[in-house]
């Protein structure tokens, strides 16, 4: 059991070092391989490339579509029209909610969170600039909308977050909409209310709105698409996801075809939008796949028995060691998807069959690996923390911690609550 922390450790740090885990994992898991009496090359070969091409056959249309979904509402202007509107309703006043609301409606409506932050950044700035707050707070905003509750809490979101688990627990989307909702209100009231805290103590401190150094307003078209046509996509897939059930394959071109129509004119950008969002999602694919590959070595290896005993032995509420499991993987890789596609490859038949022995629902379990999933993944490492600095030009030292109390601290509390209302009977 040593090797597979060992690997672990090796797969965190080189994580924290900036280093892809594209060859990063087969590395880690070479060192569990090696440690756990296997032989490398097969191990490699096989076991892992098996995890790894296993991951990417079931999931890989999932991944692009969403993405070219994503890039065609951000090109189309369709992605901003929606984030417009709903700035424009809540107001200047409530700059850090009209900020938030507009990044949750387009990631619950299944726009990538890498589209979200260029959508919604020249709106967060031109809000701060009149409300007068400082741009500190702006990576922390749009985390809390992006980042958090619509990505892994609510119920029937079409983010891989809360798509993955299904295939582990022969689940749907809508899994333990209660539990979901429950955690989605203290994600999203517990992060707004600090967020409006921190405004009011940085405005005493005297920081206020300051201009940026370096200019990073992203190009916007002079005209955006009408905002009713603009949510019909986002409608699209959540309703034909959801409530027809169909497979998310089939939700997801739909909205696209959808996209198309409504924007026929623009034709000439349909073609260079889907080239892109196909090209961003081989990447985001493999990088899961590669965490997932890593999983698969572990579980072929003697030590794990002991792993699952010393993870199964927690006493308590078996979602206790799911949560801890998914939170720990998911901070070592810093992604959300790899850290849960590690633990589920290697103990989610496990949990399963607990499931299927206890009186805890499958839904309970994929609706807990789903939450975990979105905490320490935010950790300071993570891609999507690293890209929503690049694109606001704030810094760690400037707006981390907003980001780790929104994104980390509360979404652990969050399913550290759900858990405890599972454990005396009330969900």
């Amino acid at each position: 059991m040593f090797g597979i922390f060992l690997g672990l450790v090796v797969l965190m740090a080189l994580a924290y070092l900036g280093w892809s885990i594209i060859w990063v994992a087969p590395i880690a898991a070479g060192v569990v391989a090696l440690t756990g009496g296997l032989d490398l090359l097969e191990a490699y070969k096989d076991t892992y490339m098996g995890g790894f091409v296993a991951f990417a056959k079931d999931w890989f249309p999932v991944f692009m579509l969403g993405a070219i979904f994503g890039k065609l509402m951000e090109n189309t202007g369709m992605a901003r029209s929606v984030a417009v509107a709903f700035t424009k309703l809540i107001g200047t006043q409530r700059a850090i909610l009209g900020v938030l609301v507009s990044a949750a409606v387009l990631t619950y409506g299944g726009v990538s969170l890498f589209v979200v932050v260029f959508a919604v950044y020249p709106l967060a700035l031109s809000l701060f600039r009149e409300a007068n707050i400082s741009r500190k707070l702006i990576p922390a905003t749009v985390a809390l909308g992006a980042f958090t509750f619509t990505m892994t809490a609510l119920p029937g979101s079409p983010q891989i977050q809360n798509l993955i688990p299904m295939e582990y627990f022969q689940t749907d989307a809508m899994a333990a909409p209660v539990m979901g909702i429950i955690a989605a209100i203290i994600m999203g009231g517990g992060g707004y209310f600090y967020l409006r805290w921190r405004e009011k103590k940085l405005v005493a401190q005297g920081e206020v709105f300051t201009e940026p150094k370096e200019k990073k307003e992203i190009e916007q078209p002079a005209t955006t698409p009408n905002f009713f046509l603009s949510l019909l996509p986002l409608l699209t897939v959540l309703l034909t996801l959801n409530l027809l059930n169909w497979d998310v394959v089939t939700a997801l071109i739909s909205g696209i075809v959808l996209i198309m129509l409504l924007n026929v004119t623009m034709f000439k950008k349909f073609i260079p939008s889907m080239n892109s969002g196909a090209a961003g999602s081989v990447i985001a694919i493999i990088n899961t796949s590669a965490a997932v590959g890593f999983g698969t070595v572990v579980r072929e290896v003697p030590g794990f028995a002991n792993l699952t005993q010393l993870l199964m032995g927690i006493k308590g509420n078996p979602l206790i060691s799911e949560a801890i499991a998914v939170n720990v993987l998911a901070g070592a890789t810093g992604s959300a998807s790899g850290g849960m596609g590690i633990a589920l490859e290697a103990l989610g038949s496990k949990y399963y069959e607990i499931a299927m022995n206890t009186g805890i629902s499958p839904e309970a379990f994929h609706r807990v690996a789903s939450l975990s999933s979105g905490g320490l993944d935010a950790l300071p490492h993570n891609g999507a923390v690293l890209t929503l600095f690049a694109i606001t030009g704030m810094t760690h030292k400037d707006s981390y911690k907003d980001i780790f109390v929104v994104a980390v601290l509360i979404p652990v509390i969050s399913v550290a609550f759900v858990i405890l209302l599972n454990t005396i009977g009330i969900l």
